[in-house]
């Protein structure tokens, strides 16, 4: 049965004879589009319930080329390769049979039984309760989140210091409606992070995500023994130039589990 949250209707496709479909919602709008988090799961999505998909997701990457419009638009999902242990697949998404929006990647694995180790370490915070949640914004999507600042709260609006802030943050990042984490949640919270640039100016300025890899180190069995509807993240910049930033992040599960690393590239104008 279909979920009633707002995160399931905005990520819901359909099937087609070629093409799946999906349409954006107002509920995780952005600057001049869809949130880019839920623009990833709504391709995850598609690939998880293709008939044709095996294994676990490991790896997606999505390049935002233009701005998506509202309403509905298409993915054109094809499988690029397989073998025994892998899929590659190539998506698509276009609006009115115009050129490419969004530009997907994923790889797909059959994670089998192995020797496991971690040596990362998890961060120190305090649990999710005892952390003040972070008030809304302006903007639709972050209203649809549950953020609580361990370090790196953004202070909008105390305008550019004589020499910037730091960029780093580390923060429980929950859905406002509770809702048990899985693979598609988990790629929409990597993307969830503000743009480091608003942290290192003390204020808001032009935006985009250019480029998202995620990377999951952990199978769909896994995260759902986890049972969890919360994440300890941390993100962070090493660079801002010429218009463009890079970004990372990891996610944590509350027990110290290593769920999913993140990096993008991202436009920024200031």
């Amino acid at each position: 049965m279909p979920s009633d949250h707002l995160f399931d209707q905005a990520t819901r496709v359909t099937a087609g004879d070629s093409r799946w479909q999906g349409r954006t919602s107002p509920d995780y709008w952005a600057f001049v589009g869809p949130f880019g988090g839920v623009t990833a799961a709504t391709v995850l999505r598609a690939l998880i319930e293709h008939p044709q998909a095996s294994g676990d997701p490991l790896a997606v990457t999505v390049n935002y080329c233009a701005p998506i419009a509202e309403g509905v638009f298409d993915l054109d999902v094809r499988l690029a390769k397989a073998n025994r242990s892998s899929q590659h697949w190539l998506v698509e998404l276009t609006q009115d049979g115009g050129d490419p929006a969004t530009l997907a990647t994923a790889v797909f694995a059959e994670r089998r039984p192995s020797w496991s180790h971690q040596p990362a370490k998890p961060p120190e915070a305090p649990p999710f309760e005892e952390v003040r949640r972070h008030p809304d914004s302006g903007m639709s999507w972050p209203q649809q989140y549950d953020f609580r600042f361990i370090e790196g709260r953004p202070q909008l609006g105390a305008g550019p210091a004589d020499a910037p802030h730091s960029p780093f943050s580390k923060l429980w990042i929950s859905d406002r409606k509770p809702r048990t984490i899985d693979m598609l949640s988990l790629l929409s919270m990597s993307d969830a992070f503000f743009g480091r640039v608003f942290h290192a100016r003390g204020e808001l300025v032009p935006f985009g995500t250019v480029s998202l890899t995620t990377y999951f180190h952990i199978s769909r069995a896994e995260l759902e023994a986890e049972n969890i509807t919360r994440v300890l993240a941390v993100a962070d910049a090493k660079v801002f130039n010429r218009s463009y930033q890079d970004q990372h992040g990891e996610l944590w599960s509350p027990s110290g589990r290593l769920l999913a690393t993140t990096t993008q590239i991202a436009y920024f104008k200031a």
